[in-house]
């Protein structure tokens, strides 16, 4: 299979803003971003930025939080960059949700560089994931960690033995690097997640569960102990033959506190990074045609949320744009959202219709509502809206 780098951008664009992702530039068009105030000092730099494993494109994302003073919209931020990959110039897509601590922004990120994976035709694929969770859990594991390394020091390469004495995550990420015997004997860090950070990573299983998605918990998977806290996950391609290469890499997952170490602020923040190999960027990238919506998407609790996203994506693939505000958990800020952009259908799924697998189709105009089931309310918004109820 063969892609073009402007292949890859249309594919890339019109995934990202299906799902709620907004470039800077339209972020800035926003009404109440012309009241953002003061950039948020942080301290990133050169030096930092090669913690995030990415060729610091996730860093890049904050950066672009900090200086564009989105920390003054005081509300969640789904923000997407087309990007040039430092040194090499491949091309590549970033995707952020900053103000988001809850699990969904997880299951958002996943599911959107998924989508993106399966559109460019690469639907053999497995998440891989796993978490070090908060800092009282790292502190735990890698106390647990030093005692387990220190104790087999004679067993272990030069350059490892060296690299604990910067931390002893940095050491087993160069034996899982070296696929060394110990990385097989090594302490579980699932094992020392705090009870915070084991709920956090349940409800991503969860997703994956309910949206039928192939994954791996892989306790050998690490990001840099500096950057990533809580889940790490990445997209995990089958190529055609074993001699090729996959031309897609995608990973990403949560950095608060990288986040709050850089800018003295606490701020909630996942992202992941999908890059097309061996490509160049085009000089411009190509900007999908925009539908304007005529349905919002209304959600209240975790379940309810996830099968929002599932149904979001069902709407997708039959050609259906829909609004949606998965982050948010009032019901009255989605009807005001939904109320503003003048939609004429809401789709509300609560806890009782996520139980009793339906939705509530309500028509915004006649004030009336009815509950349908998923394929009714295909079939309803197929037959362009033209079912009076």
């Amino acid at each position: 299979m063969s892609l073009t780098p402007t292949d890859f951008l249309k594919v890339a664009n019109h995934t990202a803003e299906y799902f709620g992702f907004q470039t800077i530039d339209q972020l800035r068009k926003t009404p109440e971003c012309k009241h953002c105030a003061e950039i948020l000092p942080h301290t990133i730099n050169d030096s930092n930025k090669q913690f995030d494993n990415q060729k610091g494109l996730l860093s890049a994302g904050i950066i672009t939080y900090c200086e564009e003073k989105l920390q003054s919209l005081d509300r969640p931020i789904l923000l997407y960059a087309i990007n040039q990959v430092p040194d090499t110039g491949e091309t590549a897509v970033t995707f952020h949700i900053f103000n988001v601590g809850r699990s969904i922004a997880e299951a958002i990120l996943i599911h959107t560089t998924r989508t993106l994976v399966n559109e460019l035709g690469y639907t053999d694929h497995i998440i891989r994931i796993n978490s070090l969770g908060d800092n009282d859990s790292l502190t735990r594991y890698s106390r647990e960690l030093t005692n387990f390394l220190r104790k087999r020091l004679d067993t272990m390469p030069t350059d490892a033995r060296e690299l604990m004495k910067e931390h002893p995550l940095a050491a087993l990420s160069h034996l899982v690097e070296l696929d060394h015997e110990l990385v097989y004997r090594c302490p579980n860090p699932l094992e020392y997640l705090s009870d915070p950070s084991r709920k956090h990573f349940r409800e991503i299983i969860e997703y994956l569960d309910m949206s039928e998605t192939p994954y791996e918990i892989d306790p050998r998977m690490l990001g840099h102990h500096e950057y990533y806290s809580d889940a790490i996950f990445s997209i995990d391609m089958t190529p055609d033959t074993e001699s090729i290469a996959m031309p897609i890499t995608a990973r990403g997952g949560r950095f608060d506190e990288f986040v709050h170490r850089t800018t003295n602020t606490h701020i909630s923040a996942v992202g992941a990074v999908v890059i097309l190999k061996d490509s160049k960027a085009p000089a411009r990238s190509p900007r999908p045609k925009q539908t304007i919506p005529s349905v919002f998407m209304i959600q209240l609790g975790f379940g309810p949320k996830v099968k929002s996203l599932l149904l979001i994506d069902t709407l997708r693939r039959a050609g259906i744009p829909v609004y949606h505000n998965l982050a948010s958990d009032s019901l009255s800020a989605q009807l005001r959202e939904a109320e503003a952009r003048g939609v004429k259908y809401t789709l509300i799924i609560g806890q009782k219709e996520f139980v009793d697998n339906t939705i509530i189709f309500r028509d915004m105009e006649m004030r009336s509502q009815e509950y349908v089931s998923q394929e009714m309310l295909i079939q309803k918004l197929q037959q362009g809206f033209s079912v009076v109820i």
